[in-house]
């Protein structure tokens, strides 16, 4: 994890000048050229949605309480999220905060709330006190995203926390939210409420039925949008710590510290390091593989699928697989992020020079076995015709 401070003045996460979705978005409240509508008990969720153009068959639901307003969430009033690979927005019906999370190319994540109350020119206010659990070891030491899977309290054991990824087993996520889909004979710790102890756990198409449905914009909880995000959230945190990592440790964006000797040295084992750790997770290494096929309801695995951009034989990073796992292609489609691309070159050289030694097969090592021929020679050509900034060494021909 990173071990510096988020004040390092070459970081300086709370001082200095933001560019992301939220902020362009409260410039746009500001000048008039976008409005915010409540509307009942939804509130501005509706209109923050289309505002910050995020799909509607994104939804997730939680009914675990582990969150800011979390003494409002539970089984018949979960707490619902809506995202991108740009911004997450959480609502909580009833709740006083309209919550956002960013992905700020130079910054990472950052944390905004909008008050739940009829104003003129509402706005999204900056949250700091959000870092209280999002910059944690869990989120690698810089402010971040967290997937938690939750087991219920019980008579002979307490609620149970734990933070999941894609590496997580299928059988271990999930604790705490709602499923909508088909995992098939897969079992997961989701759709654990008293209505649905009867139902098998393969096949809830929907939410409909489970809860009063007043504010609610879906009645999904999508299979596919859960692994995405489950995938998104930890290789946000990683682009993240690997330019904290960077910058902190760059003698150019510190006046008058004085390089010892053998710095750089250090300094480049340990990116090299931190570029390991991103490519892996960048390319799937270490996935947990589906049991089974799985398919989500609302429409969201085939808009994911549809986004590109593509290669010359028309595939992309964005493509759905859903079968063995959850992406056609091993290559997180956060590649093509303002994040990624804002990368210092300390962060960046290391981790596309990584990307190549596995890609190219030169790593030799026995852990990217389950990366085929056929997978890393469709990333190499994907990323030859859709990346534009890919290194000249990438043209080479792949073993």
């Amino acid at each position: 994890m990173f071990l510096g401070s988020a004040d390092d003045p070459a970081i300086a996460y709370a001082t200095a000048p933001l560019d992301n979705a939220v902020e362009r978005l409260n410039r746009a409240l500001q000048d008039g050229s976008a409005t915010l509508t409540f509307e009942g008990r939804s509130g501005y969720l509706r209109s923050a949605i289309d505002a910050l153009r995020l799909p509607v068959d994104s939804q997730l639901l939680v009914f675990s309480r582990a969150s800011l307003q979390g003494r409002l969430v539970s089984p018949s009033s979960p707490r619902a999220l809506f995202f991108d690979d740009r911004v997450v927005l959480a609502w909580v019906r009833d709740g006083e905060l309209l919550e956002a999370a960013a992905h700020d190319p130079r910054h990472g994540v950052v944390f905004y709330s909008l008050e739940q109350r009829p104003a003129q020119r509402p706005s999204f206010k900056r949250e700091l006190r959000c870092l209280g659990c999002h910059l944690t070891g869990d989120t690698f030491g810089v402010p971040g995203l967290l997937m938690f899977s939750t087991t219920p309290e019980s008579a002979d054991r307490a609620t149970t926390i734990m933070t999941t990824d894609q590496r997580s087993p299928l059988a271990e996520r999930w604790g705490g939210w709602f499923v909508t889909g088909n995992s098939g004979a897969a079992r997961h710790r989701g759709n654990q409420v008293p209505a649905l102890e009867r139902h098998p756990g393969g096949g809830v198409e929907s939410v409909a039925g489970l809860f009063e449905p007043d504010g609610y914009q879906g009645t999904s909880s999508d299979i596919a949008a859960l692994l995405t995000f489950s995938h998104q959230t930890q290789m946000i945190n990683l682009l993240t710590r690997a330019a904290w990592e960077a910058r902190a440790a760059d003698p150019a964006l510190h006046p008058g510290r004085v390089a010892a000797p053998g710095q750089m040295q250090a300094v480049e084992a340990l990116m090299s390091g931190v570029a390991e750790e991103v490519v892996d997770y960048m390319l799937f290494v270490g996935e947990a593989p589906l049991p089974n096929p799985v398919a989500g309801r609302s429409g969201f695995a085939e808009r994911m699928s549809a986004r590109g951009p593509r290669d010359r034989q028309g595939r992309s990073l964005y493509e759905l697989d859903l079968k063995r796992r959850l992406m056609a292609y091993p290559c997180s489609y956060l590649i093509y992020s303002p994040a990624f691309d804002a990368l210092p070159a300390l962060a960046k050289e290391p981790i596309y020079r990584r990307m190549w030694q596995v890609l190219s097969g030169e790593a030799g090592d026995p852990r990217y076995r389950s990366l085929s021929l056929a997978d890393r020679r469709a990333v190499v050509e994907i990323l030859r015709d859709t990346k534009p900034d890919l290194p000249a060494y990438f043209a080479a021909v792949a073993r």
